[in-house]
């Protein structure tokens, strides 16, 4: 094959993985002498940033096998009955790109995932083969993220775990209801039967490490999931209720959420506009909430509006903070870590620095400004040597000041 040929499919093959959030992206340009649209470009051909276990942000060759698919789920641009170009890779391809990119030092490592050809195990075999080629045949040791398809047999679903640093396997939408409408041949029970076994699979490994010093590695970074949103009725506690049972049931390192987009040739049951950005933003906050700032899904859930959606205007921190009023100001003298994490505009670090500080000296409050990016939102809600909310904390319009500028909230919405 030409490489011109290699080319338009990667050009098809890249644009349709972009849908998929599993693997955190980020836009970047790196133009090359034919203007960013030949290979090392990493803006138009597929290369995505990621972060590995380590923290590390890595560059990875974010591609499909195929997107040709047996499958018709509504919100899919690769379905069936989507009319869109088609390709398809080889394993051997994949594996020819992924290691002329990496020579090149474009990337770090692959991710690939992939439409449903033939049948689930028959492109499942196909993706372990791309991992396995790598890591055997040319002793690759690059990060490599894989999709694996729920419906195939667990045992290759297994062997792909054998081979990558990751796996993950899409939820797609937070409630039975809405896969069952909007994607028919999935099922909730076969997802999640799939990610108990892959987490079966990690805890297995990990206690073989413990005893065997050669013991064979099995996606040592963990799996994730992607939920879609707003291309159902589901409300964001319905989503947050949803993320925080995975967490809980299959131990995963992330979920990812996405904004659904209006596809080429919709179907009638889908949405006619996507929605706001900033709806999968705050998602995004609601879940680092519930990861590291102690919150139950309940108390996240106490943050949405009566139509069970999360406030656009303000963040779901402060929203909470708002509707409990009654537990602020908060001491930072005295105050424990778990309730100093309950004051908007404090981080994570603002309250290691509070708390570390507050040994040495009394904390005034310049002293807390120095930690903070926010003071403005911090300052209702706290008290320090030298300052007590008297009056701003009982304000009903406390809402309106301490919400973004307008122009801000636009830049989610364009």
């Amino acid at each position: 094959m030409s490489s011109q040929d290699l080319l338009q499919k990667l050009e098809t093959l890249a644009d349709a993985a972009k849908y998929d959030a599993s693997c955190a992206s980020s836009g970047t340009t790196k133009k090359n002498s034919l203007g960013g649209k030949g290979i090392g470009s990493t803006e138009g051909r597929g290369i995505c940033h990621a972060y590995a276990p380590d923290g590390r942000c890595i560059s990875l060759l974010k591609v499909l096998l195929t997107n040709h698919c047996i499958f018709d789920c509504h919100y899919c641009v690769n379905r069936k009955s989507s009319n869109v170009r088609r390709a398809r890779f080889s394993p051997q391809e994949v594996v020819d790109l992924t290691l002329a990119f990496y020579r090149r030092n474009y990337i770090e490592g692959l991710f690939l995932s992939s439409g449903i050809v033939k049948s689930s195990n028959h492109t499942m075999e196909q993706i372990v083969e791309v991992a396995r080629i790598l890591r055997e045949e040319h002793d690759f040791r690059g990060y490599i993220h894989l999709k694996t398809i729920p419906e195939a047999d667990p045992e290759l679903v297994h062997q792909a775990g054998l081979y990558a640093d990751r796996v993950s396997i899409n939820v797609e939408l937070p409630t039975d209801a809405g896969l069952t409408r909007l994607a028919p041949d999935k099922d909730a029970r076969q997802i999640e039967g799939a990610m108990a076994g892959v987490k079966a699979g990690i805890t297995e490994a990990t206690d073989a490490k413990k005893r065997f010093r050669h013991a064979p590695r099995f996606v040592p970074a963990g799996q994730s999931t992607q939920m879609i949103v707003g291309a159902d009725t589901a409300t964001d506690a319905d989503i947050v209720g949803k993320a925080s049972q995975l967490y809980d049931s299959f131990r995963l390192r992330r979920v990812y959420y996405s904004a659904f987009s209006p596809i080429p040739d919709a179907s009638a049951v889908l949405p006619l506009k996507r929605p706001p950005l900033i709806r999968e933003h705050r998602l995004y906050q609601s879940d680092w909430l519930m990861r590291f700032y102690g919150y139950q899904p309940g108390e996240v859930m106490q943050a949405t509006e009566t139509d069970g959606n999360l406030p656009l205007d303000i963040d779901p921190k402060l929203a909470w903070a708002l509707k409990f009023r009654e537990r602020f100001p908060v001491d930072v003298n005295r105050g424990s870590k778990d309730e100093l994490l309950r004051v908007p505009g404090l981080g994570v670090k603002a309250v290691h620095k509070i708390i570390a500080s507050r040994r040495h000296w009394t904390l005034r409050l310049e002293d807390v400004g120095r930690l903070t990016l926010s003071l403005t939102k911090v300052r209702p809600f706290i008290c320090t040597a030298d300052w007590r909310p008297l009056v701003l904390g009982d304000r009903a319009d406390l809402r309106s000041l301490l919400a973004p500028r307008t122009e801000q909230l636009e830049l989610f919405a364009a």
